[in-house]
């Protein structure tokens, strides 16, 4: 191919992919630039009641399987009679 034409598409390829990455949306991650962006859904106050709620559960999940495990252990190293 000719460098006269593959190196200006090249060019206006680069500039294309550099115009879309400041425009394509940032996920759940940082806000997008002023005209582009919104608020990540992480950061709503609803999405964050679930979050802490669903953190709170697992802590209580995981203190309670670590709590009958201490009682298997307990109970098999000095069993009641």
């Amino acid at each position: 191919m000719l460098d006269r034409l593959f190196l200006p598409i090249l060019g206006a390829l680069a500039a294309g992919v550099i115009a879309l990455a400041l425009v394509w949306p940032q996920g759940l991650g940082d806000r997008s630039p002023a005209p582009f962006g919104h608020t990540p859904v992480q950061r709503t106050p609803e999405m964050k009641a679930a979050m802490q709620k669903a953190t709170d559960s697992a802590v209580r999940r995981m203190e309670r399987a670590r709590q009958a495990v201490r009682e298997l252990q307990t109970e098999a190293i000095a069993p009641s009679q």
